[in-house]
């Protein structure tokens, strides 16, 4: 993980504009956004969704680093004054903060396009063009009105309403999960033609994880603290934001997150040791504590 983790830094450094470019200031905030932090699950599951397919790392690449823009991108718009309005990210000052609003505003709109910029172009995406225009069109939809921004939406309109389970879940399917899931269908889109039902249980797999992530996200808002989150700890509480452990309570947050957890293990049986990596991702966000 932590091989594949300095990999995705790199990665991305190499793709991001330089610092003294035109127009400096904003890609300077790109980069202070982008580099030197997260846990970058994302390229992450891409990776790791390579290794089991045992596809070679240089062709991901891209992929990883697409989908890693698209998410920071999210980050900053998230932490805006007219969203979460939060002070701080990953242990540093939100974008906004260290910036100014409109800086930020751009930077994350600058990220976002260049994850498509990198997706279209990029020469180690060594792959047939149709495979290349589906990866395009899995990110844009992870990330859009059915994807990442739709679940935003959907949870602003959420403040002080309380939702059931399905509602809370069609939720996070959209605003956490469709990114998580594209981490990983970008990697098997990368390997073309793939044996029956390969794809579904890949697939099924990052659905699990994807709300498994969410919730133990909830868990750790109503227990962890702002130094060890890098972020401001009861934030959602505060704001009155439905969770799961407001509607399962924390001891059946935890079981409905070791039932996910569960669930996505059986999705990889099929591919044995080849996914170890994956495994160890599903285990790695049930147990973090960030």
């Amino acid at each position: 993980m932590h091989a594949c983790q300095e990999r995705a830094e790199y990665a991305l450094d190499a793709r991001l504009p330089t610092a003294n470019k035109m127009p400096e200031r904003l890609h300077q905030a790109m980069r202070y956004s982008v580099l030197g932090g997260g846990k970058r699950l994302r390229p992450l599951l891409t990776y790791a969704t390579g290794k089991t397919l045992e596809l070679p790392l240089e062709i991901l690449d891209p992929a990883a680093c697409a989908v890693e823009l698209i998410h920071v991108y999210s980050l900053i718009h998230d932490d805006l004054p007219a969203m979460d309005d939060d002070d701080l990210r990953r242990g540093k000052p939100t974008c906004h903060k260290a910036y100014d609003e409109a800086t930020a505003i751009l930077a994350g709109d600058g990220l976002q396009t260049l994850a498509f910029q990198v997706l279209a172009q990029d020469p180690s995406l060594s792959v047939p063009a149709e495979n290349r225009l589906a990866m395009i069109d899995t990110l844009a939809v992870a990330s859009g009105s059915l994807g990442m921004v739709g679940g935003q939406a959907i949870d602003l309109d959420a403040v002080g309403k309380a939702l059931d389970l399905v509602g809370l879940e069609n939720m996070h399917i959209r605003k956490t999960g469709a990114l998580i899931r594209a981490s990983v269908r970008l990697a098997y889109l990368a390997a073309g033609d793939l044996p029956h039902g390969t794809s579904d249980r890949l697939d099924h797999y990052a659905k699990c994880i994807g709300l498994a992530f969410q919730i133990q996200d909830d868990i750790l808002d109503e227990e962890s603290d702002t130094q060890t989150l890098g972020k401001t700890q009861g934030k959602d509480k505060q704001h009155n934001k439905p969770n799961y452990p407001a509607l399962l309570g924390l001891a059946g947050a935890r079981e409905k997150a070791r039932e996910l957890y569960e669930e996505a293990l059986d999705s990889l049986a099929a591919f044995g040791e080849r996914a170890s990596l994956l495994q160890d991702l599903a285990q790695f966000i049930v147990r973090r504590r960030s």
